[in-house]
C-alpha cells in the first residue's frame, strides 16, 4: 500500500509541476464540469502550453483538478473527437502532433461545406446579423493590433460561422466542429508567417462584402481560395513539396480549379466586382 501511495503522490507532484503556473478549469456549475475541463485543456493544447507528446492521465488530472474521473473521461472523449489527443483504454491521453494528411482532408471537407454555406447565406443576412458579422471583423482588427491571439481566434470563429449561418443546425454543427479542429493549423500559420495576416484581413472583408451583396458565385470562389491558401501554406511548412491532394479535389469540385498543387503566390486573383 505504501508503494502505491508513494507512486500516486509522485505522479501527482509531477503533474502539479506540469500545470504549475498554467490556468486550471474554473467550474461554474457541477453540470458543466466536463465542458469546462475540456475547454481548459483544449486551450492549453491550442496555445502550445501542452505540446505534442505530453501525456495526460485521467486519475492524476482528477486529483490535480479536484474532480471525479467521470468528467475527465467525457473531456478526454471530446478532445479525442477533435483530434487533439490520442486516448487508450488505460485512461491515458497523449497530445497529438500536427498531421499533414489530417490537415489536407480536414480542409477539403471545410472547403466543400463552407462553399455550400456561403452560397446559401449570400444575400440572406438580416440587418442584425450583418451588424454582428461586421462587429466580429472589427474585433479581429482590434485583437490583431493589440496582439491578443485568443481574442482574434474567438472573433475569427464567430465571423466564419456567420458566413454560413443559413445552414441547418446539423450542418452548422459539423462546420463548426471542423473549424475548431483546424484551429491548431491556423495558429501554426499565424506563428510562422505573421505577415500573411494583413492579406487575410482583406480576404475577410471581401468575403463579407460578397455575402452582403448577394453574390454567391463570388463568395464561393473567395472562401475556396481563402481556405485552400491556409492549407497549402501550412503543408508547405510541415512537408515541403507535398501536394494537398484532398484540397485539390475539393477545389476542382467547387470551382473547377485544382489549388492543391499550385504555389500559393501563383494563384490567379479572386474575381473582382464587389468591394468594401
Amino acid at each position: 500500500m505504501r508503494v502505491t501511495q508513494m507512486n500516486a503522490a509522485d505522479a501527482t507532484e509531477g503533474l502539479l509541476g506540469l500545470f504549475g503556473g498554467l490556468p486550471r478549469p474554473v467550474i461554474s456549475h457541477p453540470r458543466r464540469t466536463s465542458v469546462e475541463i475540456h475547454d481548459c485543456l483544449r486551450r492549453l493544447i491550442l496555445d502550445g502550453l501542452l505540446p505534442p507528446g505530453t501525456e495526460l492521465k485521467q486519475a492524476e488530472l482528477a486529483r490535480v483538478f479536484d474532480v471525479s474521473r467521470t468528467p475527465l473521461r467525457e473531456a478526454f472523449r471530446m478532445l479525442q473527437e477533435e483530434g487533439l489527443i490520442d486516448a487508450d483504454i488505460n485512461h491515458r491521453g497523449r497530445v497529438t502532433g500536427l498531421d499533414v494528411a489530417d490537415l489536407d482532408c480536414l480542409y477539403a471537407a471545410r472547403i466543400s461545406l463552407e462553399a455550400m454555406g456561403v452560397r446559401i447565406t449570400a444575400g440572406r443576412l438580416t440587418r442584425r446579423e450583418a451588424q454582428e458579422t461586421s462587429a466580429h471583423l472589427h474585433d479581429m482588427d482590434r485583437a490583431e493590433e493589440t496582439g491578443d491571439a485568443m481574442a482574434w481566434h474567438e472573433a475569427h470563429r464567430a465571423f466564419h460561422r456567420m458566413l454560413v449561418c443559413r445552414c441547418t443546425p446539423t450542418v452548422l454543427r459539423t462546420i463548426t466542429s471542423y473549424a475548431e479542429r483546424s484551429e491548431r493549423y491556423l495558429r501554426t500559420l499565424q506563428d510562422r508567417h505573421p505577415g500573411v495576416f494583413p492579406q487575410r484581413r482583406q480576404e475577410h472583408y471581401d468575403l463579407f462584402a460578397a455575402v452582403m451583396a448577394g453574390a454567391p458565385d463570388q463568395a464561393v470562389q473567395l472562401i475556396t481560395r481563402h481556405l485552400a491558401r491556409t492549407a497549402r501554406r501550412v503543408i508547405d511548412d510541415l512537408a515541403p513539396g507535398r501536394a494537398a491532394l484532398d484540397v485539390g479535389q475539393a477545389t476542382v469540385m467547387v470551382c473547377g480549379e485544382d489549388l492543391g498543387t499550385a504555389a500559393v503566390e501563383s494563384w490567379t486573383p479572386a474575381p473582382k466586382g464587389v468591394h468594401t
